[in-house]
């Protein structure tokens, strides 16, 4: 899922400006068990994705492009490219070839991706022989395709990433818990880093092609819902520097290079002549979605239940990300002790101070012209 650049061994004095990290999700099924909350996300694009879908233009017997921009472990791919590849066989026909390519970093757990894709009942290619899966280890903020060959992508909470640390953060993981200045550098960050992305995509895509894109998003106050929790996540560190688990310059040099962006932020870069790179806004929007977990303890009142989700969400997100300030001389075991340790400490944490994850998510649709629209 996520796309920053790879940083394999972090030096003690890597908190200079502009440090890039190796930001990976948890591998061997683990994402796919509890990143439920970018499945929810998700879920909730897969309407904008079916219309985006019915829109695409592709020549007769073409072969038709899917890419997904940012897999991981491929779980929550599975829901949108079934909704695609059903949309695409209503218009093209039972026998169109597909290709569907999940794109992620050279670490990703691409293994479970495809057992994923060729075992589950589930999977958009079940029962399909004329659908062809496939993964490419690549960053997206590079050229992933050739030019004009792709007829419809996804990117689903990948592009919340950003493709490198462009400052450190005082005595936090997060900037927008930060201060004013190190909130500014990364929204700049986030800014420059959404028109690469664009710029990137925008060639890669065919005449009359479409990009659905999803991610967390700050509502119109600036808020993004979950500094709270984030909060809990940077105390639980602190606790495992005042145990000795780990180093206090370690500590300082855990940065997570995210930073969701409000709806005028996604549409800034179409706002001087309502286009982008020949891309065009075809629908954005915004909207606030239900914690599951939380309205599960609605029900049970099961405060464990609970902080274990919540904690389990953190840890097979951002956990791996963190883990690269661990100093060079640790050794694998102590690297994946790190996992273990904050999740339980973040998890004492929650059980305390029980709440919801409100979270604000962003889903913009974009279209490249087809030869006919430029025409007209």
């Amino acid at each position: 899922m996520v796309q920053t650049a790879t940083h394999p061994n972090p030096q003690p004095d890597a908190t200079d400006s502009g440090q890039s990290v190796c930001a990976l999700m948890e591998g061997k099924g683990a994402y796919n068990a509890h990143a439920t909350i970018p499945a929810a996300g998700s879920q909730s694009a897969i309407p904008i994705f079916r219309d985006a879908a019915r829109a695409v233009h592709a020549a007769a017997a073409e072969p038709i492009v899917v890419a997904d921009y940012g897999s991981s472990e491929g779980k929550n791919s599975l829901a949108p490219m079934r909704a695609a590849v059903g949309e695409l066989r209503a218009r093209f026909g039972p026998e169109r070839p597909i290709y569907v390519a999940h794109i992620d970093l050279p670490g990703n757990d691409f293994k479970t991706l495809i057992e994923l894709v060729g075992s589950s009942p589930d999977s958009y290619a079940a029962g399909d022989p004329f659908v062809f899966p496939s993964a490419a280890a690549r960053s997206f903020y590079s050229s992933v395709f050739p030019r004009e060959s792709v007829h419809l992508g996804w990117s689903s909470y990948a592009a919340v990433w950003l493709s490198r640390v462009p400052a450190p953060i005082p005595d936090h993981i997060v900037a927008m818990c930060s201060n004013e200045t190190v909130r500014a550098a990364y929204a700049a960050q986030a800014a420059a880093d959404w028109e690469l992305f664009l710029s990137l995509r925008a060639p890669e895509l065919r005449r009359g092609g479409r990009l659905v894109v999803v991610l967390p998003a700050l509502d119109e106050s600036g808020s993004f819902g979950l500094g709270e929790f984030f909060d809990h996540a940077n105390a639980a560190l602190r606790d495992l520097v005042d145990a000795g688990a780990i180093g206090a310059g370690e500590a300082a040099r855990m940065a997570l290079p995210v930073y969701p962006r409000s709806k005028q932020q996604l549409l800034a870069p179409f706002a001087r002549e309502n286009a982008f790179r020949g891309l065009t806004v075809e629908h954005c929007d915004m909207q606030i979605l239900p914690d599951a977990a939380w309205l599960a303890f609605q029900s049970t009142h099961d405060r464990h239940a609970l902080a274990r989700e919540h904690a389990l969400f953190f840890r097979v997100i951002f956990i791996p990300t963190l883990a690269t300030a661990l100093h060079e001389r640790r050794t694998p075991d102590e690297r994946s002790a790190l996992a273990d340790l904050l999740t339980d400490a973040l998890e004492r944490r929650l059980i305390d101070a029980p709440a919801p994850l409100p979270r604000f998510v962003a889903t913009i649709a974009l279209a490249k012209a087809s030869d006919e629209e430029l025409v007209k």
